[in-house]
């Protein structure tokens, strides 16, 4: 009890000592790959679910000095599954729930009466809608919005001057969403895209690239970076090195803005690479990061606030008193005007990264971090009633 109570002391916190269980529901709704030109990049069964796995242990290792005892459940529905049941499910056990899930699912998640005093977390779904126009008050989001990256990636072309861009597009919904999003980005910092074309080929590029992606690109007006909007990671691999005009690649390929990345090694980020290498055997990725960082961010709010309610902890987790150490260098939290997760983008290629946004210079009146994605005067999100 005595060292309970020193730890205590240290958060600066003496509920913190009160014995608390909680319990918290990863749950995941398997969705129907689309068939790519390459399968280098296999996607890991257990995506998401390691990252939690490890943010449990994390607590736990904590949780053991403060009285709690952590508890975590793991749904996954097959293609096709009934999402909803599986909710009800978890719902009656916890209202605690790490969501890997796409934006209709996890949408259709928050409006059932029994999720209506739950915490959700989103952890898969970028889609900016569920920030803005179509945000709920019981969903809060870890993984970055489209918005966030898009606006990352602006950030540093701005600060090379780079001002002149075009952009391939994919034909996914997950491309055009992206691109979308990189149109925004780049309205919002003052540049513009010169051309965009779109790629709607089903050849193999495997063959072919330096043959096709040449007279493909050759048509796109004087750039300085050409962008690159897949993010399916179907044919934009094939893109560097052979287009028309000798340029950088950027955005789904080449200079990629990320949650996480195995290349992320400041601020201690080596040491939850390799516990998450040590726990998963494979390196951690922005969906694993985001489920860490929700099992986490509960973590510190139990810990800070001595409770398990989530009336409680949506209190605090929205409150001015809320810090996350994310090994990002800056401490995250999240925005009480549509739930999202304040954090830094790492601008990344495959072997390092090349810089970290928000980037010097890009100013803002209450928390630099808000110079990335929707801020509260641009936001259409009603539910958190601001």
């Amino acid at each position: 009890m005595l060292l309970r109570l020193a730890l205590a002391l240290c958060l600066g916190t003496s509920a913190a000592v009160a014995d608390v269980s909680v319990t918290i529901h990863y749950l995941r709704q398997e969705v129907e790959q689309p068939p790519v030109l390459s399968n280098l990049d296999p996607i890991p069964e257990d995506l998401g679910l390691k990252g939690a796995e490890l943010g449990l242990a994390d607590n736990a290792t904590t949780g053991r000095f403060m009285g709690q005892t952590w508890t975590l459940e793991v749904t996954e529905v097959p293609i096709g599954g009934d999402l909803a049941a599986a909710a009800r499910a978890a719902l009656a056990t916890t209202d605690l729930i790490v969501l890997d899930a796409p934006a209709d699912a996890a949408l259709a998640l928050a409006d059932l009466p029994e999720a209506a005093g739950a915490l959700i977390f989103n952890s898969a779904a970028p889609d900016d809608r569920l920030r803005g126009a179509d945000c709920r008050a019981n969903l809060l989001h870890t993984l970055p919005s489209n918005a966030m990256r898009t606006d990352a990636l602006a950030q540093f072309l701005l600060n090379r001057r780079w001002d002149d861009l075009a952009m391939i597009t994919g034909t996914h919904p997950d491309d055009i969403a992206f691109a979308d999003s990189l149109r925004a980005s780049l309205a919002k910092f003052g540049m513009r895209l010169t051309s965009e074309k779109t790629w709607a080929f089903d050849a193999d590029m495997r063959r072919n690239a330096s043959q096709e992606v040449p007279l493909f690109t050759q048509e796109l007006k004087a750039h300085d970076v050409l962008l690159i909007a897949d993010e399916i990671h179907d044919f934009g691999r094939y893109i560097a090195y052979n287009t028309w005009t000798p340029r950088p690649v950027a955005g789904s390929e080449g200079l990629v803005p990320v949650a996480w990345a195995q290349v992320v090694e400041q601020w201690g980020a080596a040491q939850l690479q390799s516990r998450f290498t040590d726990l998963a055997a494979r390196p951690m990725q922005s969906r694993d990061y985001a489920a860490w960082a929700a099992v986490r961010a509960v973590g510190e709010a139990v810990t800070r606030t001595g409770a398990a309610d989530t009336a409680t902890l949506r209190a605090y987790l929205l409150g001015p008193d809320f810090e996350l150490a994310g090994f990002k260098g800056r401490p995250l939290s999240f925005r009480d005007w549509n739930g999202q997760l304040r954090q830094p983008i790492p601008l990344v290629t495959q072997r390092a990264v090349v810089a970290q946004a928000p980037l010097e210079g890009f100013l803002h009146q209450v928390n630099e971090l808000d110079t990335l994605g929707r801020d509260a005067p641009e936001s259409d999100c009603t539910a958190f009633g601001n």
